[in-house]
């Protein structure tokens, strides 16, 4: 992969991809984005003098004295605010947070959240948090924390009430389409994230899990996957799960798909400052896997670098996307630091897939929809039989041990309640990978030809 990264001014600019300042998530410096200092541009005066006129009015009318800082503080958050969901103003306490966040320990609920319709919504749990295990899902939005509205409150305010000590709790109220809204007490943990884990669906079939892209997830993942191959040998299939994955560092995004790619763009970047156009590409040598069937899960919840994931292997015609429409976040938040202890979090660039396309309000679009289901397992019918329940029939040449049908009926009967509640989408992809091994042609297929023809 490729991509120049300069530092400048006191403290660096920490580009944060798919990422937002909120509570109980972990956040990690991304790329040290190059900012030159631009010509300054000329002041409206009437604009000014008005700012100025309203200022004065503030400082001598309202109903309590207020300083000036504080002030000048909430101007500048009303300005960023009212640019998109994503910038915001980060004050000494928030910009500590962010910093704190990036130990990756911390005192939360475990959730990626924006803002919509002026409420707080959440763009997904985060695997095995607070949040996760209390039922919040993706789409959610939190109307109220502690019995306080949430109405026109920004993420980072919403993210200061939510975070706390470990150990402590917080009522939210959540609004879930089609049901009143209701109630939920969560306890405070530390949230400590692993991003990536493995396991063998069947033998020869892996599953690859990132719940979110830290600094050292591509080189997580490459470890995994390395250990799955020398475990098992040869694999017939992959999964690569990136539902409710909310994002994070850009350049492991990167890694990742530079695991199943050897050449190509991976990924762009494009803005209006010189230093944020720019371009990740795959390095040949680096690729595991390359000839092995793969899938990837994608749900509403897959926001930003997992996009960028599902997008790249996508255009690449690398793997099969499944799933659901994924949460079209495709903009990238630049850290720039006013001083030491202050900053702007602004939204910089929109990043855009190998085939050029902008993934910012819509999502990756999968091959293969899949809706989350419940699968339930019928029961054998009492109307139902075979060969062995006919009277008369030819025993078998085997010499195996006959099955007593009836017990066999009335087992089933037994069970005819009981619920298979299983991940129906995971299923999907599985039998995909099979049916691709199953269906063998006799001509070489092109290696990591996988995707859908849509001709």
């Amino acid at each position: 992969m490729t991509f120049n990264l300069t530092v400048s001014r006191p403290l660096a600019a920490l580009s944060l991809v798919g990422m937002l300042m909120l509570p109980g998530l972990l956040f990690a410096p991304q790329a040290l984005a190059q900012q030159t200092e631009p010509e300054l541009l000329p002041l409206p005066l009437e604009e000014v003098r008005m700012f100025t006129e309203a200022l004065e009015r503030i400082r001598r009318a309202y109903v309590e004295e207020i300083d000036d800082k504080t002030l000048l503080e909430n101007a500048i958050r009303g300005m960023l605010g009212g640019l998109d969901p994503h910038s915001s103003y980060l004050s000494d306490s928030d910009y500590e947070m962010l910093q704190e966040t990036t130990t990756g320990e911390f005192g939360g609920l475990g959730i990626e959240v924006g803002r919509e319709d002026g409420y707080i919504k959440v763009i997904s749990p985060i695997d095995d948090t607070p949040a996760d295990r209390a039922g919040i899902e993706a789409g959610d939005l939190i109307i109220a924390i502690d019995n306080h509205p949430l109405r026109e409150l920004l993420p980072e305010e919403a993210a200061n009430m939510m975070r706390g000590e470990p150990g402590t709790s917080v009522t939210v109220t959540i609004s879930r389409q089609g049901v009143e809204p209701f109630d939920l007490t969560i306890v405070r943990e530390v949230i400590s994230i692993a991003s990536v884990r493995s396991t063998m669906l069947e033998p020869g079939y892996a599953y690859l899990r990132i719940a979110q892209f830290r600094a050292n997830t591509g080189t997580d993942l490459e470890e995994e996957l390395q250990e799955l191959l020398a475990e098992h040998g040869d694999l017939k299939g992959i999964v690569l799960d990136l539902r409710n994955n909310p994002g994070g560092v850009l350049q492991a995004s990167v890694k990742a798909v530079d695991l199943f790619i050897d050449e190509g763009d991976i990924v762009s970047t494009r803005g209006r400052l010189d230093g944020n156009d720019l371009s990740f590409s795959a390095t040949r040598g680096d690729t595991l896997a390359a000839d092995v069937p793969m899938v990837v899960l994608i749900n509403n919840g897959s926001a930003s670098a997992s996009e960028i994931v599902a997008g790249a292997l996508q255009d690449h015609g690398r793997a099969i996307i499944m799933g659901t429409q994924s949460f079209g976040k495709g903009s990238v938040q630049t850290v720039l630091p006013l001083d030491e202890t202050r900053a702007l979090k602004l939204t910089t660039s929109r990043y855009y897939t190998p085939s050029g396309r902008s993934i910012q309000a819509q999502g990756i679009v999968p091959d293969i929809e899949v809706d989350d289901a419940f699968v339930t397992r019928r029961s054998r019918s009492v109307g139902q039989y075979s060969e062995s329940d006919l009277q008369g029939h030819l025993e078998a040449e085997s010499g195996t041990e006959e099955v007593d049908s009836n017990a066999e009926m009335s087992e089933a009967l037994i069970s005819a309640e009981e619920v298979l509640v299983t991940d129906y989408p995971l299923n999907e992809a599985l039998n995909v990978l099979k049916g691709i091994n199953a269906f063998k042609p006799a001509r070489n297929r092109p290696a990591g030809s996988f995707a859908q023809n849509n001709d």
